[in-house]
């Protein structure tokens, strides 16, 4: 306890902390969007118990992984190398990495994973009754032990990416394990009123499978060693929302004034 005192009187301590709960809040969205996303495809009686349980599930490995710091910092270690050198890039530096750590491989592994279900979900969204059987509607197959498993999946994902950016920015594990705390519980706080929002606003739903893909392809451009500034993508998603938020605006305000005239709004449904 009088380790914790003297540390946290330490004013950098506090910055640390502030600047990591931040990263980790932000780090958190992707895997919320995700959860958000695949929950709704649940029967409405079990949405809730399996985001709770994706967030729970999080929160667990981030701190397993935590009590392991050694060894994850081990799995950004070469363990094979193809032995050729990318294109040249625009420094003269290869363009991509030949050489391949376990955390490169568990980053491309998922990115793909979510470039795939991204594409799933947007195909079945523009074509809610395909002919063909290779995708057919996932909310007909879905279960509840398949969507907490493919949540696990990316859980584990987001976790390594999460833990190593800690790992980067301070040395002292009680830092760390708050910030994880902190986010974890933010991310409780969020799921509910994001996957709602998400499901009554179907243009949401598009925009948001937009993001998936765009995470997927980050996290597979970063498993290759071209790394994205992930401030342009937040940027782009930020954007990006505050747009469909003003879509949003005006076809509620157009809605209203229709309703104040007594004519049927066009292409609003009465529940929005």
């Amino acid at each position: 306890m009088e380790g914790l005192m003297t540390l946290f009187a330490d004013p950098t301590v506090w910055a640390a902390l502030m600047t990591l709960i931040v990263m980790e809040v932000v780090l958190g969205i992707d895997n919320l969007i995700f959860i958000s996303i695949l929950s709704n495809k649940l029967p409405e009686g079990q949405r809730q118990r399996a985001r709770r349980v994706g967030i729970s599930l999080a929160l667990i490995m981030r701190l397993a992984l935590l009590s392991t710091i050694a060894w994850l910092v081990g799995l950004t270690a070469p363990v094979f190398d193809l032995g050729f050198q990318g294109a040249p890039g625009a420094h003269g530096e290869p363009s991509f990495e030949t050489e391949f750590s376990w955390r490169d491989l568990i980053l491309i592994a998922g990115g793909l994973f979510l470039v795939w279900k991204a594409t799933k979900e947007i195909h079945h969204n523009a074509d809610p009754n395909p002919n063909d059987d290779l995708f057919d509607s996932p909310s007909k197959t879905l279960t509840f032990g398949a969507a907490i498993v493919q949540i696990l999946m990316l859980d584990l994902v987001f976790s390594i990416d999460s833990i190593l950016t800690a790992v980067g920015m301070t040395d002292h594990l009680p830092v760390m394990v708050i910030a994880v705390i902190v986010a974890v519980v933010v991310m409780f706080v969020a799921a509910d009123p994001l996957a709602n929002f998400i499901h009554h606003n179907p243009t949401v739903v598009m925009l948001a499978l937009g993001f998936l893909l765009m995470i997927g392809a980050v996290l597979i451009a970063d498993g290759f060693g071209v790394h994205v500034p992930k401030g342009y993508i937040y940027a782009a998603m930020a954007f990006s929302a505050a747009v469909e938020g003003l879509n949003i605006w005006s076809r509620r305000r157009q809605a209203k004034a229709a309703a104040a005239r007594g004519e049927a709004p066009s292409g609003i449904t009465s529940g929005e």
